[in-house]
């Protein structure tokens, strides 16, 4: 590991004083602590941000939810207005990782985990992710778990995080700071496809830090659900993943859609436009099944992942036809 320098501000406005491009912030460390022992990173100095006061999970005032950065999994997953509201976000935090790990993980430190390819953490072997223009041996080589949608020719890495899939079909936003104030950005936008520079997941610039991630005031509480299919049944990532949730006309017919995919693509996978053909549909299997073949549209599997796209579209319809029935209480 190489040698660094060590800061823990007590404020925000310290932390971003001391932030720049050879700094990284660390909360929990279940990710980053990895990378720094692989020395697939060397920060010159790491801000531990755990004495910030950033561990507030409150209502806003458009009647939403306001989680800190510092939240840790296991308590977001286990907040009863969490369970309450947003059964579906303490449904995809509790599937991830193993209660260990969900005691250390933050909220903000789940957005910026890195790809679990197992390229990325080969230093012995290229990755356009860790060396821009070196190469992906993904591409030709083992990509059982790698992307079907949204790749490009210098990354096919899948993002790993279920929290993320679940805060895309809640239309979540994310609070950042940086020495210039803060701004906002929406879910959708905040991490990035590969493209030319898969070396960045996401558009945080350097010295930018997570404040919150707040969730809109919409319900969708009682018909929701996220389906995780993995190899086995803990400490596992994702084969593929579906956030679905649903809400309903006076008539029972669909009056909005959200369908998220985890472990298929760089970030979140949504089709807006897909989601928009369910509404004043019934919830059926016919309308749920054509949905699945048009979000599987443009799918592009490798030589070993293409039992995926099967997999995905009987995931979707199975995770639909569960939140239409209700989301357990």
């Amino acid at each position: 590991m190489t040698p660094f320098a060590y800061s823990k501000p007590g404020q925000v406005e310290d932390a971003l004083r001391l932030a720049g491009p050879d700094s990284l912030f660390i909360a929990g460390g279940t990710n980053l602590v990895d990378l720094m022992k692989e020395n697939l990173v060397r920060p010159r100095r790491l801000i531990d941000i755990n004495g910030l006061p950033l561990r507030e999970v409150r209502a806003t005032a458009a009647g939403g939810l306001r989680i800190g950065a510092l939240v840790s999994n296991a308590d977001l997953a286990w907040h009863p207005e969490v369970e309450r509201r947003y059964p579906l976000l303490s449904q995809a935090l509790l599937s991830g990782a193993s209660p260990q790990l969900r005691n250390m993980a933050s909220a903000g430190g789940n957005l910026l985990q890195r790809t679990r390819c197992h390229y990325f953490y080969d230093s012995q072997v290229p990755c356009n992710k860790r060396e821009p223009s070196s190469g992906c041996p993904a591409r030709d080589g083992l990509n059982r778990n790698h992307a079907l949608f949204g790749a490009s020719e210098h990354c096919v890495a899948v993002h790993p995080s279920d929290f993320c899939v679940a805060l895309a079909a809640l239309n979540a936003q994310v609070i950042v700071a940086s020495a210039q104030g803060e701004r906002r950005v929406a879910f959708s936008d905040f991490h990035r496809l590969p493209g030319d520079t898969p070396q960045r997941d996401s558009v945080l610039e350097d010295g930018e830090l997570i404040l919150a991630i707040e969730l809109p005031p919409e319900d969708f509480a009682r018909h929701s659900t996220y389906l995780k299919v993995r190899d086995r049944a803990s400490f596992a990532f994702a084969l593929v993943s579906v956030a679905a949730a649903l809400a309903f006309d006076a008539d029972g017919r669909i009056q909005a859609t959200r369908l998220a995919l985890g472990g298929v693509a760089h970030k979140p996978w949504r089709r807006p436009e897909v989601e928009a053909v369910l509404v004043g549909q019934q919830p059926d299997a016919t309308a749920f099944e054509t949905a699945a073949a048009r979000m599987l549209d443009g799918a592009q599997p490798l030589h070993h992942n293409a039992f995926k796209v099967e997999l995905l579209r009987r995931a979707i319809v199975r995770a639909l036809t569960t939140a239409a029935k209700g989301t357990p209480i």
